[in-house]
């Protein structure tokens, strides 16, 4: 039986685990299960990797898109230039690093794109945030990152969110986990009276379905997305790469 599965912490509310099973489960595929790795710390992957010599392949989520990095023995272009790995391929002593969130963010917000989406305003500096720069840099959209600690000259904290800078970037995408379940009240801080019609809100968020992010976003006529189609197609992103 070939064995796929995720690791990170918290994992109560996996998205992966349901959509692998009932995946092969429709498409009949028998020698293949799904299983969590809630782990507290990074270097307990070691272990599982030793206690289940039939791993196939594993997917990375919070908080180990980084610091996963230093335990594989390659990294794929991708990977490599985001700085950031959500899908393992497990090629008997090699572990390969990918990364298909980027793939994912890109081809579910590629429909929405307007000639006036020049610059996106990403908020967040995780591993996430990284594939999504990578994703609109690839299509010529310029980003600006907001954290609460900025440390380079292409951050901002949220105090400096101002009209100037709403105004000018029209695409803005949560890739933090504010607003997901249960904390469902909860918001990015911005003034989002600033936000227009013209503009699009990307919430990596997927439960709930709307955040108070995106229904802030709606009020104002914006285009509003979540993050549950990016979800399905970087896991079948991941499935093609563990079974070239």
């Amino acid at each position: 039986m070939n064995l796929y599965g995720l690791i990170g912490h918290p994992l109560s509310h996996s998205f992966s685990k349901k959509y692998f099973t009932e995946k092969f489960e429709k498409e009949d595929i028998t020698n293949s299960s799904y299983e969590l790795f809630d782990i507290d710390a990074v270097e307990k992957v070691k272990s599982i990797l030793e206690l289940n010599t039939n791993l196939k392949g594993l997917n990375v989520t919070i908080p180990y898109k980084k610091s996963i990095i230093p335990f594989l023995t390659e990294l794929s272009t991708e990977a490599k230039e985001i700085g950031a790995v959500n899908t393992i391929k497990i090629e008997g002593n090699k572990l390969i690093g990918h990364n298909t969130d980027y793939f994912g963010f890109k081809q579910s917000l590629k429909p929405f794109i307007e000639i006036n989406h020049e610059r996106a305003l990403i908020l967040g500096t995780g591993g996430a945030s990284k594939a999504v720069a990578y994703a609109l840099n690839s299509i010529n959209i310029n980003c600006l990152f907001v954290s609460r600690n900025p440390k380079n000259d292409n951050e901002i904290s949220y105090d400096d969110i101002n009209e100037y800078v709403i105004k000018h970037h029209q695409i803005i995408v949560n890739t933090t986990p504010i607003g997901t379940f249960p904390n469902i009240d909860e918001r990015p801080n911005l003034d989002y009276n600033l936000i227009t019609p013209s503009h699009l809100l990307y919430d990596l968020v997927y439960n709930p379905s709307e955040t108070v992010f995106l229904k802030e976003g709606k009020e104002h006529g914006a285009i509003t997305l979540n993050g549950y189609q990016m979800l399905q197609l970087q896991a079948e992103k991941a499935w093609e790469i563990w079974n070239l």
